[in-house]
């Protein structure tokens, strides 16, 4: 079975995937971050490659045999297959791990919004430029 694309932010298991992207002239893979569960490895990675970043998640499937290796060993991570993105991409990450909380009145319907929506969840009215 041929494996997964990285640059798609998919997830990449094998020792042949990144040493196929580790050997290309030039790029040297990086990890980015490990993360708390798969979910959020896979969401970070798309929105990394959706971005212009070649971006994979290693790991995938080592919470498998979690009572046999250190907890930690065993958590998903992140990956970059060119190291010289590294501070963009870990830039670019810490805006989204940390969105603004907010608080305010939707004008339309006066319905309260919190947290980092722009949105009204109510009606749909954009939030009102200060």
């Amino acid at each position: 079975m041929a494996a997964p694309n990285a640059r798609r932010g998919t997830i990449g298991t094998h020792a042949s995937d990144a040493s196929s992207v580790a050997t290309r002239p030039g790029c040297a893979m990086k990890r980015l971050l490990q993360a708390p569960n798969l979910a959020l490895a896979t969401l970070w990675a798309d929105q990394l490659c959706a971005a212009g970043f070649e971006a994979s998640v290693q790991r995938a499937y080592a919470s498998g045999i979690a009572g046999h290796i250190p907890p930690d060993q065993s958590l998903p991570e992140v990956w970059l297959a060119d190291e010289g993105q590294f501070d963009k991409a870990q830039a670019l990450l810490g805006e989204w791990r940390h969105a603004p909380d907010r608080r305010w009145a939707c004008p339309r319907c006066t319905e309260i919004v919190e947290g980092p929506f722009e949105q009204c969840w109510n009606c749909g009215t954009e939030m009102p430029l200060r």
